[in-house]
């Protein structure tokens, strides 16, 4: 990853799925305030299980690039099979991709297992959590220089990455609340432009602060100063393009959520005066179940996009 690809292509990842949420989430929302539910990942119209695929694959292939395809010998250990330390940092890019990897894998196991487990949703919820947990873990004990312009793009990485996990968390306790998803989502979506933001900082000769430079260091570029002031500057640029980065995001959504919902009016149902209580309770348990099927929503959503 400490590359200009390896943070653009992962950054480019994550603001995709975040988009894919934060559309997704929104579209609900307006369709179906009164029955609206969090979902940890949303089905695709033509193929159900594209997002999954998607992160799948894009953590299968960080693995590759970092243990196998990056190292100058294609593999990552030394003669005597140890982990060298210029190493280090790529295995725990790639502990993170695994278990990215591990949420894709379970989520596909438990959608696809029938008949559908009743804890299957929160337990996909605590997957997609631990895999948050591990990338907020790991670049806080980053191998990398903590105290350098990099760590402090990393540091503030880490606030986008908490907000992140703890939206994901609540999303079991709090399942019918929009504003956990949609910060959820966001939260993703930002993890993105942090990413491609730190790629081409750290990594285009052109953006690197005055004051400071490339330098080659066991095997890959860092960014160093020349002095305490040319850090202090860099770092305090970090922060300024962190809170622009910050203030762009947040307003983007909110226009984005305007636009979307505007396109997308709540479907009224209306229901017959006549029909007895204890029929409407049994439709009303009917449709609870429904609503906490992924194959439900998937149907919903394709409905939608027909009668459209």
């Amino acid at each position: 990853m400490g590359t200009l690809i390896g943070h653009v292509a992962p950054g480019f990842g994550f603001l995709l799925i975040g988009l894919w949420h934060l559309y997704n989430h929104t579209k609900l929302y307006s369709l179906h305030p009164r029955s609206y539910r969090f979902f940890p990942w949303f089905p695709a119209a033509k193929l159900r299980h594209l997002e999954l695929f998607l992160i799948a694959a894009g953590s299968c292939a960080s693995i590759a690039m970092e243990l196998f395809i990056g190292p100058q010998r294609h593999q990552p250990l030394d003669p005597d099979l140890t982990i060298p330390s210029n190493h280090l940092h790529n295995f725990e890019h790639a502990s993170i991709s695994l278990t990215f990897l591990l949420y894709a894998a379970f989520a596909f196991t438990f959608d696809r297992t029938r008949p559908a487990r009743p804890a299957a949703e929160p337990l996909t919820i605590l997957a997609a959590s631990a895999a948050f947990a591990q990338q907020l873990f790991l670049f806080h004990l980053h191998s990398s220089d903590h105290m350098g312009v990099e760590g402090q793009y990393h540091w503030l990485l880490q606030l986008v990455i908490a907000v992140s996990l703890i939206t994901t968390l609540m999303g079991i306790g709090y399942p019918r609340s929009f504003s956990v998803g949609f910060v959820r989502s966001v939260s993703i979506g930002f993890q993105g432009i942090w990413f491609i933001v730190m790629g081409y900082a750290l990594w285009t000769p052109a953006l690197i602060p005055k004051g400071c430079f490339m330098n080659e260091e066991d095997g890959h570029y860092v960014v160093r100063c020349s002095s305490d002031e040319a850090l202090h500057r860099a770092k305090s640029l970090a922060n300024i393009e962190f809170s622009w980065s910050l203030a762009a995001v947040v307003s983007l959504s909110l226009l984005f959520y305007l636009l979307l919902s505007s396109r997308y009016v709540e479907k009224m149902e209306y229901s017959s005066i006549a029909k007895s209580t204890g029929e409407m309770e049994t439709e009303e348990m009917d449709l609870e179940e429904e609503r906490s099927s992924f194959l439900s929503l998937g149907k919903a959503m394709r409905n939608v996009d027909l009668e459209r």
